[in-house]
């Protein structure tokens, strides 16, 4: 009669075991679930004059044999970084970008590939932090020998100020969206329990810059308008509702 006894108060303890291990956590007890949170994104923006440019730039040759093309281009390179110093550029705010060599070949029906020369190709990237000189330093890398000026992009030096000018009106929106999102279902924003920053300066992507003739000895440099640049920061922020 004991053994019996003791074999059933054992399972009786293996079965309250079981149900404790296998029972999901309570509602409750799970911080998750203390309070009604409110999760949120939003950006903020601010535009501000540059005060800095990038261009690219380069120079192409063709010539019967590969050597006649990379000893032509890098003469005319040469002028074209000459020019380029001569204008102010320091030797910090270039930098080689690309350099190729390619056969040419024409092709013809019926034909086999006809190797006709060598083009090569020195593609140079230029910052350019006066911008009151980008005009002149455009006409400068033409008249010196370039044959393309394909890209510009505007951008900033020390974009801090411009930063915390987006940040705040990120918080600004985030907090607006937060009182709104409130204000619909009835409840009350306690606080903010988080704030995490997800996104800083954006410089805006190169523009197309066709190539412009350089100008005869005295004329005016080429016009380019700099406009403005945006500076967005995003934001998140998760906050604790209550009625």
């Amino acid at each position: 009669m004991k053994s019996l006894m003791r074999a059933a108060a054992l399972a009786a303890v293996l079965s309250a075991t079981s149900m404790a291990v296998a029972a999901p956590a309570r509602a409750d007890t799970d911080p998750a679930f203390a309070a009604t949170t409110l999760s949120l994104s939003a950006y903020g923006e601010a535009r501000v004059a540059p005060d800095m440019a990038t261009i690219s730039m380069g120079v192409e040759n063709q010539a019967p044999t590969a050597q006649a093309a990379m000893q032509a281009n890098a003469a005319q390179m040469a002028k074209v970084v000459a020019a380029l110093k001569k204008a102010g550029i320091a030797d910090r705010d270039l930098q080689t970008a690309n350099l190729s060599l390619n056969p040419q070949y024409v092709y013809e029906q019926n034909q086999p590939p006809r190797l006709t020369g060598y083009q090569a190709s020195n593609q140079l990237s230029i910052t350019v932090r006066d911008l009151t000189k980008l005009g002149q330093v455009v006409d400068a890398t033409v008249s010196a020998g370039a044959t393309n000026v394909s890209q510009i992009s505007f951008g900033l030096s020390n974009p801090v100020s411009a930063e915390n000018t987006a940040r705040i009106a990120a918080v600004k929106a985030l907090q607006d969206k937060a009182s709104l999102y409130a204000n619909a279902t009835g409840y009350r924003i306690s606080r903010l329990v988080n704030l995490g920053e997800g996104g800083g300066y954006q410089v805006q992507p190169p523009r197309p810059m066709p190539v412009m003739a350089f100008k005869a000895a005295g004329a005016d440099a080429t016009p380019v308008e700099a406009g403005s640049v945006k500076v967005r920061v995003d934001i998140t922020g998760l906050f604790e509702m209550s009625h």
